[in-house]
């Protein structure tokens, strides 16, 4: 079934992004990443407050290829 959509403003898009209006049969973003951190490194909010003694991350990662991207 159409999709009807309304106006639409944009006011950015990054390179990595997807942006679709309507319908769509498949949507597939071109970039992977990866990301290593240590301890209390994503922790969101009001009033947080960490106190890490000792904190350290080991990355052991034995594949080369994890998210291959094929066009």
């Amino acid at each position: 079934m159409p999709a009807k959509v309304g106006y639409v403003k944009v006011i950015s898009i990054s390179s990595s992004s997807v942006f679709n209006i309507g319908d769509v049969y498949n949507v597939s973003p071109q970039a992977t990443a990866k990301t290593f951190a240590g301890g209390g490194s994503f922790n969101t909010g009001d009033g947080i407050r960490i106190r890490l003694n000792s904190s350290s991350t080991y990355v052991y990662d034995k594949d080369v290829k994890d998210q291959n991207i094929v066009n």
